[in-house]
């Protein structure tokens, strides 16, 4: 790849783009979207986002997409898998909206995208009435890409050599300029500058810019000509691969709309054209640049088109839906340890698996062999496996360390500076102090049916999704009553208490199928700003304090199929659910400034049952938090 110029290094020294790589066509686009949109990123070590957006009819819940929005996400992975050539800066989403480009526009902002590419298959004339219709003020840069009739072949997409730039004075001339080194530059190619000047036109407005333009070593050949700016351009483009254009424009003077000759090129010229239009509010690069190429529309205009465009702000139930549907995964997505170990080794991250265990000897030896025997020894995926042990009086710790894990007792970790809790919270808030990975895995030793789709299943869309900042797993959960199992039998605290409490005073969070299952995954830097509730509180607490600190969007699901262990019994779960309705109670003051807290009796009142009789027995169950590791 030749070396950037000192006006390409300038063009491109910004952080590292991020491209939306728009799938209207899945069964054409993907090789001319992933063959230009590496070309586009590889010069600003950037990456590309492979998106397709799945409309929903009004009439259809965006929640009964999550099967859908599953089997194209596994579609496009296998398709990038397919490619020859890497593409490691690339990832893929699917997401559902009832609007294209309102699902468009809403992952540019979650993604903080900079261009969005597409390729556009139908008629020259529907892309212009894109262009004044749902891209007029779009608020990131936009290129659409026209096929030309050479561009049959897949592999011709890797050929873009010649490069013809028309130049125009325009909001998007630089931007223009942008795309069309990156890509001559891609392809080892070369640009040609062709400026037509009308007769009677006064070519002085244009030459100080022209004069700029040629500081790129791309630049091989430059035309000035006289006559018709349409049939120049198309006579030109016949010599070369690809034609870049800016987009239509509106004048203040006039508030109509320019650009005729993207529709009279389009039609005529039968090669590959490259239309790029610039954000509504993208600010002049210099001050050159600002008194040559005038203003697309007047700020305030512009401020408040866009607001009067803006959606009205979703209901919970739609935000709730969509959310179910994008962020619902499934373990099997993540089966491919390759290429999960593949997308970690891409990110540079390390991964920690902590077991946070009590008495469980019974279980613990086969669930460290096999998901250190799958995940660090045949696949090193994980980093590092650690015991968390909480006391345990039976042979758990013995075990862990004749399997070579390190293991820690919890209630001696930071014992001097900290004190010694009890509880499950306790181990896992202690285990940040222990372990070292970028990304950190918790499920629990008591798993009887154990599989590393435990720990892939939670890792993977933390993985796959960089705006993922926690996951949690679901499962069917059966009940065992005696020797039999009763399926779908177990979760009684989850559905009586937990998913009722969420429904009530946390409605974002309703979507969450299992939201005290104890296999889950978070990031390091999300996991050490918030609090953790020492008890049996502590997913709770972890799932509102992430909501609350990050968005939605920041919470993935991912089905785990099914899971056996040891079922409390009932006096047991009652006490569950005593404290996690501490934990949400407590958390009311930031949500609707009701505080509670300080209006807890932690006293909670069993039930004893004797002979001939019942008695009550106080129990003090206070949830305390520990602060931000």
């Amino acid at each position: 790849m030749t070396p950037l110029s000192s006006t390409e290094s300038a063009l491109a020294a910004r952080r590292p783009a991020r491209l939306l790589l728009l799938v209207l066509d899945p069964e054409h686009d993907i090789i001319p979207l992933l063959t230009l949109g590496n070309a586009l990123v590889a010069r600003q070590d950037g990456l590309c986002l492979l998106t397709e957006v799945l409309t929903v009819p009004p009439d259809e819940s965006l929640a009964e997409q999550a099967g859908a929005v599953r089997a194209r996400r596994e579609a496009l992975s296998a398709e990038l898998a397919q490619q020859p050539q890497g593409h490691s800066r690339v990832k893929t989403a699917v997401r559902v909206a009832r609007d294209l480009w309102q699902g468009v526009w809403e992952t540019v902002a979650q993604e903080a995208i900079d261009q969005v590419l597409l390729v556009w298959h139908k008629h020259p004339k529907q892309l212009q009435e894109l262009f004044h219709g749902a891209l007029a003020m779009p608020p990131c840069d936009v290129i659409a890409v026209r096929p030309g009739e050479q561009r049959t072949d897949q592999n011709a997409w890797y050929d873009l050599q010649r490069i013809l730039l028309p130049i125009r004075a325009s909001p998007h001339a630089v931007l223009a300029q942008r795309i069309a080194a990156f890509l001559a530059a891609a392809h080892h190619g070369h640009i040609t500058h062709l400026h037509v000047r009308e007769v009677g036109e006064d070519e002085g407005i244009l030459k100080q810019f022209h004069d700029s333009l040629q500081q790129l070593p791309s630049v091989t050949r430059s035309i000035t000509a006289v006559g018709e700016v349409v049939e120049t351009i198309v006579g030109e483009s016949k010599q070369h691969d690809a034609v870049v254009l800016g987009a239509p424009t509106r004048t203040l003077e006039t508030e109509r709309w320019t650009g005729t000759m993207l529709d009279a090129v389009g039609m005529a010229t039968r090669r590959t054209l490259v239309v790029v239009k610039q954000r509504v509010d993208a600010a002049p690069i210099d001050e050159q640049q600002e008194n040559i190429i005038p203003a697309l529309l007047d700020q305030m205009r512009a401020e408040e088109a866009a607001a009067a465009a803006r959606p009205r702000r979703p209901t919970v139930a739609r935000v709730v839906n969509k959310w179910f549907a994008e962020n619902t995964f499934h373990s099997a997505e993540f089966a491919d340890l390759d290429r999960m170990l593949r997308l970690k080794e891409a990110q540079g991250v390390t991964i920690s698996l902590a077991l946070p265990a009590l008495n469980e000897e019974k279980t613990v030896g086969n669930v460290i062999r096999t998901v250190k025997g799958a995940l660090m020894d045949d696949v090193p995926l994980l980093d590092e496996v650690v015991l968390i042990d909480s006391n345990s009086v039976d042979y758990t710790r013995e075990i862990a360390q004749d399997l070579g894990v390190p293991v820690h007792i919890h209630q001696e970790i930071l014992k001097e500076r900290c004190g010694e809790r009890r509880g499950k919270g306790e181990a896992l808030w202690k285990s940040l102090h222990v372990v070292s990975g970028d990304i950190i895995v918790w499920i629990d030793t008591d798993i009887k049916n154990i599989h590393p789709r435990f720990v892939y299943g939670v890792l993977g869309p933390l993985l796959k999704e960089r705006r993922v900042q926690y996951a949690k797993g679901f499962y069917r959960r059966p009940l065992q009553q005696g020797d039999k199992l009763v399926e779908a039998g177990g979760g009684r605290v989850t559905e009586l208490t937990a998913r009722p409490l969420l429904n009530l005073l946390f409605p974002e969070l309703s979507g969450l199928i299992q939201p005290l299952s104890g296999e889950y995954a978070g990031r390091r830097e999300a996991l050490e700003q918030v609090p953790f509730f020492i008890g049996y509180g502590v997913e709770t607490g972890l799932l509102i304090d992430l909501f609350e600190r990050y968005d939605l969007n920041a919470i993935a699901q991912s089905d785990l199929l099914e899971r056996v262990h040891h079922n409390q019994p009932l006096p047991s779960l009652s006490k569950m659910s005593f404290t996690i309705m501490q934990v949400v109670l407590s958390r009311l003051e930031a949500r609707h400034g009701i505080r509670m807290d300080d209006k807890f009796i932690p006293t909670m009142n069993t039930i004893g049952y004797q002979p001939g009789g019942y008695h009550l027995e106080a129990l003090e169950l206070v949830e305390e938090e520990r602060p931000p590791m």
